[in-house]
């Protein structure tokens, strides 16, 4: 079917390898861990997994060709093998029931009994769920942030000592430095970057309603806390073992609220670069031929920082709809929050983009030197908190009152304030000398640290 017919851009404009060739790469890598083929295959392995489980506590007679035929099937899982499973859904009208079924070829009869025996749905999508998540999230998503903290970590060495005005309220503040203002995303990229790598998921095997019934009726002999227990365990997940039918989802809400506040700092870098090249502190490569307007032809648009910012406000938006719901599940169960599950590939390939866009945007932009210069010392009345804070320390009778009446709603040139310097009479030599470009405090160091 052609791109153009496609509902979502994630399938459509992104994926159209003749217009953004990168973005549809990187698309089709998430897509092999959060696509419903890896959905499908998660869910075929924790059946096999599970099959081999009981195997070992002598309940099911697995023969070792019976063994070796579901592991190459595993192994040999493609896409054709899914549209497969995908048919007998059409039938079953359930997932996991045709994903039992299709395994049932190759085995004996009776054999087959035991796939899925005594579990839920939910036991088996529970797992699905958040295997084909925290693939994606290690092998995709951590490294493109790691990526971004690299780049601006980079940025930040390489501008420490670069002066440039602050801005408080929109307003010209004190001095900092370039350096320093991109170690501060970089700081708190990384915080939320080691929380997201410390999310432990939790799994059930438990039955319909949390409670082991048919499995304890049947093997009364069995320990299935145990039993259970070690299964969760050997696929890395916390056991859960007090659980409705469902798995409570407040592990997958924590993963999901660090990615909205990575999301979110990632927000404020893209509407500060935007705003300091709009200011021309930024220079913005462009790309031969590209067009940033088609009836201004001097354009070159911050489109990278702008798309960004798009992708992460739907990924955001959606993860709001995950806060609000997958604590909540009528009674022992209800579908939908089944049905909002489905999205978690969604959000992670909107926030994926906006990574991809941020980190291509920050090797684009290069500092206009001469323009952030000339906007340092337009006014040196933001050297006037060096002053207060000085005639402070020397005692000086209402120092703040006495500046703020000098300088408030005036723009000083260098030789305005030297003047101001002189009827307050100010002789402190390093008052005298200091400069917007001087007036850094410890940005320079600040911006060294990891």
């Amino acid at each position: 079917m052609s791109k153009l017919l496609a509902i979502s851009p994630l399938d459509g404009r992104y994926r159209n390898k003749g217009t953004y060739s990168e973005r549809a790469k990187d698309l089709d890598e998430i897509a092999e861990f959060v696509s419903e083929y890896a959905l499908i295959k998660a869910r075929l392995g924790i059946e096999i997994k599970y099959l081999f489980a009981l195997s070992k506590i002598g309940l099911v007679d697995l023969s070792a060709a019976e063994r070796n035929k579901l592991l190459k099937a595993l192994q040999n899982f493609d896409l054709k093998e899914a549209e497969k499973i995908k048919e007998i859904e059409d039938i079953t009208r359930h997932d996991i029931k045709a994903v039992e079924l299709y395994l049932g070829k190759f085995l004996s009869e009776g054999t087959k009994e035991m796939i899925h025996f005594g579990l839920t749905s939910e036991d088996i999508a529970t797992f699905a769920f958040r295997i084909t998540l925290r693939s994606a999230s290690e092998e995709i998503i951590i490294p493109a942030l790691e990526e971004i903290v690299k780049k601006l970590s980079n940025l930040a060495r390489d501008h420490s000592k670069l002066p440039m005005l602050a801005r408080t309220h929109g307003q010209p503040a004190v001095p900092t430095t370039l350096g320093k203002e991109f170690a501060v995303f970089a700081s708190r990229l990384t915080l939320q970057l080691a929380k997201l790598k410390k999310i432990e998921f939790t799994g059930k095997l438990n039955g319909a309603v949390g409670n082991y019934n048919s499995l304890y009726f049947t093997y009364p002999e069995v320990d299935w806390i145990k039993f259970s227990k070690k299964f969760i365990e050997s696929l890395d997940f916390r056991p859960n073992l007090l659980t409705t039918q469902v798995n409570s989802n407040e592990d997958l809400i924590e993963y999901f609220q660090i990615i909205r506040r990575i999301n979110g700092v990632l927000l404020d870098l893209n509407q500060d670069i935007w705003r300091y090249i709009s200011d021309g502190w930024f220079v913005l490569k462009s790309r031969t031929g590209q067009v940033g307007s088609s009836t201004m032809p001097q354009k070159v648009n911050p489109i990278l920082f702008e798309n960004s910012e798009g992708n992460l406000e739907i990924a955001n938006g959606l993860i709001e709809v995950f806060e609000r719901k997958l604590p909540i599940s009528r009674l022992q169960r209800d579908l939908s929050g089944s049905t909002v599950l489905r999205n978690i590939g969604v959000i992670l390939a909107h926030s994926l983009l906006s990574y991809k866009g941020t980190f291509e945007g920050l090797s684009k932009i290069s500092p206009n030197l001469e323009k952030i210069e000339e906007d340092l010392n337009k006014d040196w009345s933001i050297l006037s908190e060096a002053l207060q804070t000085y005639m402070r320390k020397q005692g000086s009778k209402d120092s703040y009152m006495r500046v703020m009446e000098k300088i408030k709603g005036k723009r000083l040139s260098e030789a305005d304030w030297k003047r101001v310097l002189k009827e307050l009479g100010i002789k402190d030599k390093r008052l005298l000398k200091l400069t917007p470009q001087t007036y850094t405090g410890l940005a320079d160091k600040l911006a060294g640290l990891k």
